[in-house]
């Protein structure tokens, strides 16, 4: 610990204040007294543990249906490869670190020790979490451990011992962070007690899910607990000042929203993400998209009334033929908030009026998806496009040269629709289904979706097991392309919805008035002027990819990963789970 990460505390404290580093030693030269004694240190030193919240990713949600991708080909997931683990108990050593030197230290203020202890308290709680809900129990070491003179060989903590724990510490961090933090302070980004609170709420809900307990996956006892901290967070957040962002396209890109309740902090050029360069079409990036929406998830938003296109009973009843030459048209409109589609208007970089194409022989090569046999050039697409786009979260005014250096838009790791959905189940799942019919057409209303005659939304539930289901549905569409999906799925036990599924894009060909298919010369010059519409193309699906492992595979040992045979060779008291050739049972039972 003498020459901890200095360099680092350093770059952190320039980044917001350079005088005060000016101001101390030689950093490299500090010992650890002289860290835990200073302020600026003690926060540089929190500051490089911020990290561990994640940035975005626009690959995110692609385990799940809504990406193209077969996330999940045979043997994904082995005790030996490094897929869906979580160990990292270097972190936790350096969190403990923290709380143990801070809480030791008589040269730092009371109140600023508290603040600090109640964020390490809360990064503990937030990396625990993601351990359990991935291996179920782990070690749950509370004490930075010496690695010549502890004993490291320290078996697994139960899964109820875990969540207890996990508990134990976000409520000593609620009890000693500030309760808000105000948007536009210059603690803005820190971790305060509402954040905590939303986030203990969460945690709840997942040691009541099916995921934990699949014998009684909904009449445990723990779905009260979960109720009543949910209840808790909702009540608290909204006497606190947030709600909804009225237009659900600026809940990110209009910073420190209403809607807000946790985001960390991207400023340009210090700290930057990769999102657009991640969903852009290839001609407006820096090269092919990594990410983009499958036609299934395409037909899973609803339509305006809120009902889905094959709900007879909906205003906007189609049949299967005729929702694909028109799937644009009269959606909810956080369809076209999300997805750019063929020919949709999509004014990035500048560009007024510009439509994006996607047809083969039309758009660009970076951009095309078909196989059209009159196209010149076949597309080198099949594989890893689908014809659409992510329009989400996307910072249009950034020109096609800044997309990989300047995406400086905060990350939202949670905001307050989470906090409604967390709510809404729990509440349904308590015999409270009218709080849960509440809260989810306040989501339903702020999409923009119609009301109806019976000022519901377009939600058709009467029963805690269909609410069940809208409320999944509500989370799939609302949440999409934030990694919500696959965990979603996983902790109500529903993996089933992906395995043996494929996926598939949907190719566009330019026609005429009369349906026959138009020359594409012809089409190019229409395309050019950007007077080739959505309209006049016909629709075919084609499956992806085109070659290769095309299905997923998700079996029930899925519910809970193994832990990593390195692991387990290093310290013989670790059990593997019992799915998986041990003896540990992850679940609460």
């Amino acid at each position: 610990m003498k020459k901890i990460y200095y360099p680092l505390i350093a770059l952190a404290l320039c980044m917001s204040s350079c005088k005060n580093v000016l101001d101390i030693e030689d950093l490299n030269s500090l010992d650890e007294a002289k860290v835990w004694a200073d302020p600026n240190l003690v926060n540089g030193y929190l500051a490089n543990l911020y990290p561990l919240f994640g940035n975005w990713n626009s690959g995110a949600d692609g385990n799940s249906e809504q990406l193209i991708g077969i996330a999940f080909p045979l043997d994904a997931v082995t005790v030996n490869n490094g897929s869906y683990k979580s160990w990292d108990y270097t972190t936790i050593r350096k969190i403990n670190t923290a709380i143990q030197k801070v809480n030791e230290s008589s040269s730092l203020k009371d109140d600023f020790k508290k603040t600090v202890i109640g964020q390490a308290l809360f990064m503990r709680a937030f990396m625990y979490f993601n351990m359990v809900r991935i291996h179920g129990g782990v070690p749950y070491i509370t004490v930075p451990q010496d690695l010549k003179n502890d004993d490291l060989n320290v078996p697994r903590n139960s899964t109820k011992e875990c969540f207890d724990l996990i508990v134990k510490d976000l409520d000593q961090a609620i009890s000693q962070l500030p309760k808000t933090i105000a948007k536009g302070t210059a603690d803005y980004g820190k971790i305060d007690g509402d954040f905590a609170a939303a986030f203990k709420a969460k945690v709840l809900l997942y040691k009541a899910s099916p995921q934990f307990n699949p014998s009684n996956p909904y009449g445990n006892a723990y779905w009260q607990e979960a109720n009543t901290a949910n209840k808790l967070a909702y009540d608290q957040l909204k006497a606190d000042g947030y709600s909804l962002t009225s237009d659900y396209s600026n809940i990110a890109l209009v910073e420190k929203g209403p809607e807000v309740v946790f985001a960390v902090i991207n400023t340009y050029p210090n700290k930057v993400a990769n999102w657009d360069n991640g969903v852009r079409p290839g001609s407006e990036s820096r090269g092919p998209a990594g990410s983009v929406p499958s036609w299934e998830f395409v037909k899973a938003f609803p339509m305006k009334d809120g009902k889905l296109y094959s709900d007879q009973a909906g205003k906007y009843h189609k049949t299967e033929d005729q929702f694909l030459q028109s799937y644009w048209e009269n959606r909810d409109p956080r369809f076209d908030k999300s997805i750019v589609w063929n020919a949709k208007i999509y004014e990035v970089s500048g560009k007024t009026g510009k439509r994006q194409y996607t047809s083969v022989g039309i758009a660009p090569a970076l951009d095309d998806f078909g196989i059209n046999p009159k196209a010149k050039t076949p597309s080198s697409n099949l594989d890893r496009y689908s014809g659409f786009f992510i329009l989400k979260n996307s910072k249009l005014s950034l020109k096609q040269t800044e997309v990989e250096t300047q995406y400086d838009v905060d990350f939202v790791l949670m905001r307050y629709a989470e906090v409604l959905l967390n709510y809404a189940e729990t509440a349904n799942e308590t015999g409270d289904f009218a709080t849960a019919l509440d809260l989810v057409t306040q989501i339903r209303k702020r999409a923009g979706i119609e009301p109806g005659a019976d000022n519901k939304y377009g939600i058709t539930a009467t029963t805690k097991e269909q609410m069940r289901e809208a409320i999944l549905a509500e989370r799939n569409i609302e949440f999409c392309f934030e990694g919500h999906r696959f965990w979603d799925l996983r902790r109500l036990r529903k993996l089933n919805i992906l395995n043996n599924t494929t996926k598939h894009g949907v190719e566009a060909i330019a026609i005429n008035s009369n349906g026959t298919e138009m020359n594409l010369d012809d089409a190019n010059a229409l395309a050019k002027t950007y007077t080739l519409k959505e309209n006049q193309f016909k629709y075919s699906v084609l499956q992806v990819p085109s070659t290769g492992n095309k299905v997923n595979l998700v079996p029930d040992t899925y519910y809970f990963f193994p832990v990593a045979q390195s692991v387990i060779d290093k310290n013989p008291n670790i059990k593997q789970n019992k799915d998986w050739g041990g003896t540990f049972n992850p679940t609460m039972e």
